[in-house]
């Protein structure tokens, strides 16, 4: 799956974009935490986890 299609993922479903990343690991854990304090440091963190490896 190109990252391309993960950050469109991520921009609907910030966790999902994650997961599909990296998996259960921490940073989804984080993903999901960011969201629900806000939509957006969620795509903000998920695209940022997406866009690094």
């Amino acid at each position: 799956m190109g990252d391309l299609l993960r950050i469109i993922i991520a921009i609907l479903l910030p966790p999902l974009g994650v997961f599909l990343q990296v998996g259960l690991g921490k940073h989804f854990w984080i993903n999901i935490v960011l969201t629900l304090l806000g939509y957006i440091p969620g795509i903000v963190h998920a695209v940022w986890v997406i866009a690094k490896k």
